[in-house]
């Protein structure tokens, strides 16, 4: 690995029929939004996994004891940890602060970005390692699909408007306000609303093959 002291966090829910994708339910069905949110979530971590970049952890939002979730760890050879907070920002904080203690840097990315490239998480790592404290890779819709930190503050985090075409622009205010350096890198799209299923078409992804649990599991 080029850089095996370095963290690629992957922020996940497990693909539950009717809790995930709820945007897509109108055009998929909650049965077909959940398998695709799978699809995404298994191309992330075959992605991150397969560059061999650095460890990748996968970082859930619900239940890390879902059956997806343990299959996930166990085909990937990846650590699960539970996220803790009440937002999102919350969140992605706790992540960064509990792996910098031990580790120089890390990258958070979500699963919504099927056209995350090897390229993409090796120049992140690379900016970073060159001593950047911070990389973002922007989203077309005003968000981001991947932040890299080798400091933390909170502020970066904090009453930031989730979910919102503000994000990137709010965040990279955040950025200049605290005086750090940071970089921006290659913008991608999310796929997050029925408009952008078309653009699936054109991609190898998704594969329909692949079985994957969406039901909760039993307690």
């Amino acid at each position: 690995m080029q850089y095996p002291n370095a963290r690629i966090i992957v922020f996940a829910k497990a693909p539950v029929a009717g809790q995930c994708k709820t945007r897509l339910i109108p055009a998929l069905g909650e049965q077909g939004a959940a398998e695709l949110h799978g699809q995404l979530l298994h191309h992330t971590l075959r992605t991150s996994t397969d560059a061999s970049l650095c460890p990748v952890e996968l970082w859930c939002a619900d239940n890390t004891s879902h059956p997806f979730m343990k299959a996930c760890c166990e085909q990937y050879s990846v650590v699960v940890k539970q996220q803790q907070g009440n937002d999102l920002g919350e969140r992605m904080h706790h992540a960064f602060r509990e792996t910098l203690d031990t580790a120089p840097f890390a990258i958070i990315i979500g699963t919504d970005c099927p056209t995350r490239t090897k390229k993409d998480l090796s120049d992140a790592l690379q900016a970073l390692q060159c001593g950047v404290d911070c990389t973002l890779n922007p989203a077309e819709d005003g968000g981001y699909v991947a932040i890299g930190l080798s400091r933390l503050d909170k502020k970066l985090f904090s009453n930031i408007s989730w979910g919102s075409a503000s994000v990137y622009e709010e965040t990279s205010q955040r950025l200049e306000a605290l005086g750090w350096s940071w970089k921006k890198l290659a913008t991608h799209y999310d796929i997050d609303r029925p408009e952008d299923l078309e653009r699936l078409k054109d991609l190898p992804f998704p594969s329909s093959q692949r079985k994957i649990a969406t039901t909760a599991p039993r307690e």
